[in-house]
């Protein structure tokens, strides 16, 4: 810790919150988080921040006490990407909620799981003067990022998969996972293929709801098939499942890589639902203007994100009973799915 030396009573009217800052060795919001006792400052923190003021017999001024009693008004949102479809719904979902309660937003990008990385972000956020942080757990960035998160702030998740670590809403991906695929064999398919998006553990609940239905049904689970956030992977994909006669019915990760996957399958000369059904999920905004109507779940993410912020401003509130928020997305039925062709699946 960095020695300051106070030399006189002059000099000690003249300590600004920076120099407690640096001699307690956080951030100078963190000094006004303790010093206004609005939000939560982890015991080692709040006793460096205790004994740095002592020692440089701080007092702020009436500038500075009138300042650091206005609550703070920003959210800040932590995100692995803004440019996929369900990141760029929940954050505006949590936009849109902020503004209407007078709070602004701030976004931070964690570009990847990487500790530096992590940690980087984390402290440009926390260098700000915040109400409160919403993460956004769907990718291995955003799982790094609320492992690593020091609890000085109410903090909110948004995921897919629920866990008890922080409050959370989350949309039941597992169980919409699981209905999708049943619709699927409920038409006659001998088993789903699955084609992976990149995820935010070693198994998503999207996975795990395709398992699932396949067991309990007791179904073949064939092999994974994966694919990269970039839809024209899908497309190489939809390929390899137009040369594969067992191939019949493929639950797809989400939308785009759906939209690639049929892609690949019409390319090779096959169509789409007669030869091989094909679903997504999420209910992109293209996803019924695609050739054909893309049957999918609709995650609403819009509404994720207001969820998150309710459970964040009842966090600000210091009145949060609930700590946790689910819905179970419906089923979207339109017209990329059918019964299985007689010319494949071994027929």
């Amino acid at each position: 810790m960095t020695h300051i030396e106070v030399r006189n009573d002059a000099a000690a009217n003249r300590v600004t919150i920076a120099d407690v800052a640096a001699l307690a060795d956080v951030s100078v919001p963190t000094v006004s988080r303790v010093l206004t006792g609005a939000a939560k400052v982890s015991r080692v923190r709040r006793e460096r921040v205790e004994r740095a003021i002592a020692e440089l017999s701080f007092r702020p001024s009436a500038a500075a006490r009138a300042l650091a009693s206005r609550r703070p008004q920003v959210i800040a949102i932590i995100a692995g990407d803004t440019s996929q479809y369900g990141y760029a719904e929940a954050i505006r979902g949590v936009e849109e909620s902020a503004r209407a309660s007078g709070y602004t937003v701030m976004i931070t990008v964690v570009e990847s799981n990487d500790d530096a990385v992590v940690e980087k972000a984390i402290a440009a956020t926390l260098s700000q003067s915040l109400a409160g942080i919403i993460v956004l757990k769907f990718d291995p960035p955003g799982v790094a990022a609320l492992a690593q998160m020091p609890h000085e702030v109410p903090i909110v998740a948004l995921s897919g998969v629920r866990d008890t670590s922080v409050p959370q809403a989350v949309i039941d991906e597992t169980r919409a996972a699981e209905e999708l695929t049943n619709y699927l064999l409920d038409l006659g398919h001998a088993t789903v293929h699955h084609v992976r998006v990149p995820a935010s553990r070693r198994e998503d609940g999207r996975t795990t709801g395709w398992r699932r239905a396949l067991r309990t049904a007791g179904r073949d689970v064939p092999v994974i098939l994966d694919a990269t956030w970039d839809p024209h992977s899908g497309v190489a994909v939809g390929a390899g499942i137009a040369a594969s006669r067992d191939v019949t019915a493929v639950f797809c990760g989400n939308d785009e890589i759906a939209m690639g996957v049929i892609r690949g399958i019409t390319d090779a000369g096959l169509s789409v639902p007669e030869d091989i059904s094909v679903v997504g999920f999420d209910d992109h905004p293209l996803a019924a203007l695609w050739s054909p109507p893309l049957t999918t779940v609709d995650q609403d993410f819009a509404r994720l994100g207001r969820r998150g912020f309710s459970l964040m401003l009842a966090e600000i509130a210091g009145e949060a009973t609930r700590k946790y928020s689910s819905e179970r997305p419906p089923v979207v039925v339109r017209q990329s799915a059918a019964a299985p062709s007689r010319t494949r699946g071994g027929a």
